[in-house]
């Protein structure tokens, strides 16, 4: 008999790929299969940005389907959600249907992101298991669990809209939320919040024909949250490390000359300071908050992406010493750009939600110094 073969597939964002890849290494390790799924626009920046064949070896094939979308439409708000549901779909039936008519490689499980549950009722209409997996911390999954109970409250519309300003708590023993700081609606756009929302309603429906939930947690980090929902199974938080190994699944090319610069800092000194993969400033609101970190008058780490801002004439502190590499700039004194996006070790303070996915991806033990202070997605 065969070793058993995983089909993954990922949301289409650097902080769900990074962290399922990782997963999909794991899985390889103990001598599974893995068909990773990417799309052909994250495929090429992936493949470019490293040598995978040295990150993931042989045990996991990295392929590719087309999202559809033109290089105009990339940038424009709610049209990749709108990519996911229209068109990913048919796509990776296809993908399946080809994979299992190949010799011995028909697919055993599709492993899928949560936040893509029409994978997973593929993989039911197949007759094929089915686990996702929730990149994030439980509490999100909790938050998206109770989308009933929050309209029914009248806490929110039924498209997801905030009722009223107020500090709700899913449960005794749940941190305290703002609705208007819920993960569908602190994106800052209308279109984009109801696409997302349409997205996370119709997963509580995929999530009903699963077989396991796993999140990227552990029980000791929120417990009130896995108490709530005891069927999510924490098996984080997964980093490379972890395994001795190499983390893969980068955009963009890892930065390490920061770690000099890094290592020379008083401990608990550094602000780090990160956007995700898709945040885009204007000029003005990059120009404020690198003002903003120039009178904080303390030393940071700010990953800086090539295409964070829109234009090309960023403006950096001026006491930031400004050295071009490629497509990255570094600040000697001030801070970095394109890097490794933060520490997996000892963190001073609470961090927020949307920092989960872009935190856990750092691979310097030494980064223990670290304090994060701004990390906003």
């Amino acid at each position: 008999m065969s070793n058993p073969h995983i089909l993954v597939i990922p949301y289409p964002a650097q902080g769900h790929i990074i962290p399922l890849l990782e997963l999909s290494q794991c899985l390889a390790e103990h001598g599974l299969r893995i068909t990773f799924v990417n799309t052909e626009y994250n495929h090429n920046r992936i493949m470019n940005a490293m040598a995978m064949k040295d990150k993931i070896g042989d045990q996991i094939h990295m392929v590719s389907i087309s999202d559809g979308l033109e290089p105009l439409d990339r940038n424009k708000p709610g049209k990749l959600s709108e990519a996911v549901l229209r068109v990913l779909p048919g796509k990776l039936e296809e993908l399946i249907e080809q994979t299992n008519g190949s010799n011995g490689e028909e697919i055993t499980c599709v492993l899928a992101d949560q936040s893509i549950g029409w994978a997973l009722e593929i993989a039911e209409k197949k007759k094929i298991r089915r686990a996702a997996f929730c990149p994030a911390a439980a509490a999100q999954l909790v938050l998206v669990f109770s989308i009933p109970n929050l309209i029914e409250d009248g806490i929110i519309t039924d498209d997801g809209t905030p009722m009223k300003k107020q500090i709700i708590h899913l449960s005794p023993g749940m941190p305290a939320m703002s609705p208007e700081n819920f993960v569908w609606t602190s994106v800052g756009n209308l279109t984009m919040q109801k696409s997302i929302f349409e997205l996370l309603v119709r997963n509580n429906q995929s999530v009903k024909v699963i077989e396991w939930l796993l999140c990227n947690s552990t029980y000791d980090l929120e417990p009130p949250a896995f108490t709530l929902a005891p069927n999510i199974l924490p098996i984080g938080p997964l980093l490379a490390n972890n395994r001795l190994g190499d983390s893969g699944g980068n955009f963009w090319p890892e930065d390490a000359t920061c770690l000099k610069w890094l290592n020379q800092q008083p401990p608990r000194s550094v602000i780090y300071v990160a956007f995700g993969s898709y945040t885009i400033f204007d000029q003005t609101q990059f120009q404020e908050l690198a003002l903003g970190l120039e009178l904080c008058n303390r030393p940071f780490l700010w990953v800086v992406r090539p295409d964070i801002a829109d234009g090309t004439n960023n403006a950096y502190p001026k006491r930031a010493k400004r050295i071009s590499r490629q497509s990255s700039n570094s600040w000697e004194d001030g801070g970095l750009g394109t890097a490794t996006a933060g520490s997996e070790t000892s963190i001073s303070c609470l961090l927020p939600q949307p920092l989960w996915l872009e935190l856990h991806h750092g691979r310097c033990k030494q980064w223990d110094t670290l304090l994060v202070l701004a990390i906003l997605c």
